[in-house]
């Protein structure tokens, strides 16, 4: 049975000071895709956490590989703690699944926050944001990184991919040769 095929276990605890932590038996590569409903509905629960101010505990993670090393992550920062505590409080993140959607909501995040050819992908305002649907696909179904990250090149090929097959699927169609 291979990484993928197994069952991830994750084993949680919680420090003195309210951190969280997270031994993972897999590495963040290994964790499932999610349903791009999902990770719309992450993305308005944690808008919905911090605007209530919702913060949540910082979270450590560590995901162990076959080989035996490690990759650690660590979430202290305010907004990060806040969406994933979200992701928490709703899904939940003691499940491969409810890990996986936490992980790619805040590389979502991140990836909003970098790749400027996602510019045009989506819309931030007051009242909430509009993603496009491709953009989400490709961030809820792209293997995440060995650092737990979504690869903005690797998003932006599946948003390409998606976008010529919708025009295709709108063009003309050539007719087969025969007659009309």
């Amino acid at each position: 049975m291979d990484d993928n095929a197994r069952a991830t276990t994750i084993q949680m605890g919680a420090a003195a000071d309210g951190t969280l932590t997270y031994l993972v038996d897999a590495p963040p590569e290994a964790l499932p895709p999610v349903r791009q409903r999902d990770l719309a509905a992450a993305w308005d629960a944690a808008r919905s956490a911090a605007t209530h101010e919702d913060w949540g505990p910082a979270r450590l993670f560590r995901f162990r590989r076959g080989d035996g090393s490690a990759t650690d992550l660590a979430l202290a920062d305010p907004d990060a703690c806040c969406w994933a505590h979200a992701v928490d409080a709703t899904i939940g993140t003691s499940t491969s699944y409810g890990l996986s959607l936490c992980l790619r909501l805040l590389g979502l995040v991140d990836l909003l926050a970098q790749a400027r050819w996602a510019d045009a992908l989506f819309t931030v305002r007051r009242d909430g944001a509009e993603i496009h649907p491709a953009l989400l696909h490709a961030a809820a179904t792209t293997a995440l990184t060995p650092d737990a990250r979504l690869d903005p090149e690797r998003v932006r090929a599946l948003v390409a991919r998606a976008s010529m097959l919708s025009s295709s699927a709108t063009a003309p169609r050539l007719s087969s040769g025969a007659p009309a």
